[in-house]
């Protein structure tokens, strides 16, 4: 499969809540992010999103802070054992987090 990432991805093991935005519903989901670079991140989660919505998030890095960011849903792919993987962008992320995740990805390389 050809790599269409414009940066490098890595593992984050933290949780996500996210609600979608366009909907009165504030049902908050616990999800589990497999990587995240500067732009985007991957996560699974057992309840079915919608593709092209945008939801809120918290997203806790390695440092323990929290990051608010905007998700838009651009891939969902339904897994064997239940539940879907996701790959979504970030919708107009501060630049000071997207530094934050950038510096984690350099140190990251750095210790390979």
């Amino acid at each position: 499969m050809e790599e269409r990432r414009r940066n490098q991805r890595m593992e984050l093991k933290s949780k996500l809540v996210a609600k979608r935005l366009d909907s009165d519903e504030a049902k908050e989901l616990e999800i589990d992010i497999t990587d995240v670079s500067k732009t985007g991140v991957g996560f699974t989660c057992a309840e079915a999103l919608t593709i092209g919505a945008v939801y809120e998030s918290f997203l806790t890095i390695w440092t323990k802070e929290i990051i608010h960011a905007f998700i838009e849903i651009v891939r969902i792919v339904k897994l064997e054992e239940g539940g879907y993987q996701y790959g979504g962008i970030f919708v107009g992320m501060p630049e000071i987090d997207a530094k934050r995740i950038e510096v984690y990805e350099m140190v990251k390389r750095f210790q390979e």
